[in-house]
C-alpha cells in the first residue's frame, strides 16, 4: 500500500526538506504540497491524500485552524501536526480538533517517516508515555468544573464494558493491554474503541484519552 501524503508548511525549505526525506520511503508519495493552511481543502479534494502532516504557524490559516475545518469534513484524511514545542496549549488544541497525533521539527527523518506510517495504519503518534505527559498537561489547566463535569456526563453515556475500554485507553494502554486486562479478544477492544469513538462523536483514541483525562477519573493513579 502506498501512502498518499500532503506537505503543509510555510517555510520553502522546510517543506522541501520535508518532501525529499519523505518522498525517499517506498511506500509514500507526495502528492501535494501548500504554503498555508487556506489552501488546505482545495488540495485535499484534488489529491485525495491518506495523511496531511501540518505545520501549526502560518500566515493567514494557521495549522490548528485548518486542522478543526479538515477533521469536520466527512472522510477527512488523518493529520499529523508539526510543532516545535512538546506540549502545550497549541498542540492540545490539535489534538482535541481530531489531529492523529504530533512530531517535532527536530524529530529524526526515520522517525517521522514512521509517524506518517503509523498514522496511516490507524495508530496515533503518542506513545504511552507522551500520553501521560500531555494528559498531566490537561489535568493541570482544565477549568475544573466544567470540563470536568461535560467530560464525566459523557463518558456515562457509554456502556459499562465501553466505559472500561475508555479508562483503559486514558491509561495509554494498547489494544492487546486493554484486552488482557480486562479478558477480551483484540478485535473485541477493537470493536469497543469504534463504538466508543461513534458514540461520543470523537476521531480517534487520542481524543478518548483526553476526555478521560478531563472527567478526573484517573485523578491519583499511580502513572510508573
Amino acid at each position: 500500500m502506498t501512502i498518499r501524503l500532503i506537505v503543509v508548511d510555510d517555510d520553502p525549505l522546510v517543506r522541501a526538506g520535508l518532501t525529499f526525506m519523505l518522498g525517499g520511503a517506498d511506500d509514500i508519495e507526495i502528492v501535494g504540497e501548500a504554503a498555508d493552511g487556506a489552501d488546505v481543502p482545495a488540495l485535499v479534494d484534488r489529491a485525495a491524500p491518506d495523511v496531511v502532516l501540518m505545520d501549526i504557524r502560518m500566515p493567514h490559516v494557521d495549522g490548528l485552524t485548518a486542522t478543526e475545518r479538515l477533521r469536520a469534513r466527512p472522510g477527512a484524511p488523518d493529520v499529523v501536526v508539526l510543532t516545535t514545542f512538546h506540549a502545550d496549549e497549541q498542540v492540545l488544541r490539535a489534538l482535541r480538533a481530531g489531529a492523529a497525533g504530533f512530531v517535532l521539527k527536530d524529530t529524526p527523518p526515520a522517525e517521522i517517516v514512521d509517524a506518517v506510517r503509523r498514522v496511516a495504519a490507524g495508530d496515533p503518534v503518542l506513545s504511552p508515555a507522551v500520553t501521560r505527559r500531555l494528559m498531566t498537561h490537561v489535568a493541570g489547566h482544565a477549568t475544573e468544573n466544567t470540563r470536568q463535569t461535560a467530560a464525566t456526563a459523557r463518558l456515562d453515556t457509554l456502556a459499562e464494558r465501553e466505559r472500561e475500554v475508555a479508562l483503559a485507553v486514558g491509561r495509554g494502554r494498547t489494544n492487546a493491554e486493554i484486552a488482557a486486562s480486562l479478558y477480551m479478544s483484540v478485535p473485541t477492544v477493537k470493536t469497543h474503541v469504534s463504538r466508543i469513538l461513534a458514540r461520543l462523536g470523537l476521531n480517534n483514541r487520542v481524543q478518548i484519552a483526553l476526555l478521560v483525562h478531563d472527567s478526573g477519573l484517573l485523578d491519583g493513579e499511580d502513572d510508573a
